[in-house]
């Protein structure tokens, strides 16, 4: 069955998406209100205005708990709302696919290490940053709430809006294109789109449409799932920055200025198909024109 097609399975009208979309965004919020609590009450300081003494270690693990707080609306939407089977919104395929995960999660971890590796040989000016007392929080700060912070912004966006909007429009390049639009447009909040400019929103929104196409084609998000989990684990752990998002004490600081340069058109126009066309070939996709159009 068609990724897009899963949402027939079940009960669902207009009212009970616009609903489920309400939940989850009330969910989000309510998240960060339980986690300002959390943070005025054991730590004595507000989210709105973070001293610069705080571990970061700490306000990442703040800033990334509301997540949660979506990944459980959704799953509890769609399996009492909608009253489909929770697997549904994730695959096609009978049981959760973790080799697929696994794969792309080490395709593009290897591919940005690479990246790193040649960006140290060329004398980019990269900074070691080790330190074992902050390092080692992180990295299980970075496994195991990293990856919820993904996951719920791919069944957000990659499986349930997808699928819904699949539903009406039965069309996949129309789930692609909303999805990719409208997860591209969430991140222009990010304080990176402010240091670059709006081109920035460019990378965002062609990454959706890649991801999206990623879905619909292999029958399920647990590509992206990989894809995105390591892409953001990546960006806290190993390489960082102080002007993206995510402010940590990763092994290496980037000191360039903020720029959408080389890397990132090479990202949108020559990674990503390759990324395409290695699982397509690894997972034999077929019925392109049937599935996009």
């Amino acid at each position: 069955m068609n990724f897009i097609e899963q949402a027939d399975r079940g009960q669902g009208n207009a009212g009970t998406y616009i609903l489920t979309i309400v939940i989850a965004i009330l969910s989000l919020v309510v998240g960060q209100m339980v986690v300002e609590l959390f943070a005025n009450y054991f730590f004595g300081f507000s989210l709105i205005s973070i001293p610069d003494d705080v571990d970061l270690n700490v306000i990442l693990s703040l800033l990334l708990i509301p997540f949660s707080f979506v990944f459980v609306s959704i799953l509890l939407c769609v399996r009492y709302l909608h009253k489909r089977p929770i697997l549904r919104v994730f695959t096609t395929r009978k049981t959760f696919d973790w080799k697929r995960l696994v794969f792309a999660f080490l395709l593009w971890g290897g591919m940005m290490t690479i990246s790193l590796l040649l960006s140290l040989f060329y004398d980019a000016p990269l900074e070691w940053n080790f330190n074992a007392e902050k390092f080692i929080p992180l990295f299980f700060v970075s496994f195991i709430l990293l990856p919820i912070q993904t996951t719920a912004e791919e069944l957000l966006f990659r499986g349930y809006l997808f699928q819904a909007i699949g539903k009406w429009s039965k069309k996949g390049w129309v789930a692609i294109a909303v999805t990719g639009l409208a997860c591209g447009m969430l991140h222009g909040a990010n304080p990176e789109v402010l240091k670059i400019g709006s081109i920035l929103l460019i990378f965002y929104i062609t990454t959706g449409f890649f991801l999206g196409i990623m879905t619909q084609m292999d029958g399920g998000i647990e590509l992206s799932i990989g894809y995105h989990a390591v892409n953001n684990i990546f960006a806290a752990l190993i390489l960082t920055n102080d002007w993206q998002a995510f402010q940590t004490d990763a092994l290496f600081i980037d000191r360039s200025p903020p720029a959408f340069g080389l890397e990132s058109w090479l990202t949108l126009l020559l990674i990503q198909p390759l990324i395409l066309f290695i699982f397509a070939k690894k997972y034999k996709w077929k019925g392109w024109k049937k599935k996009l159009f």
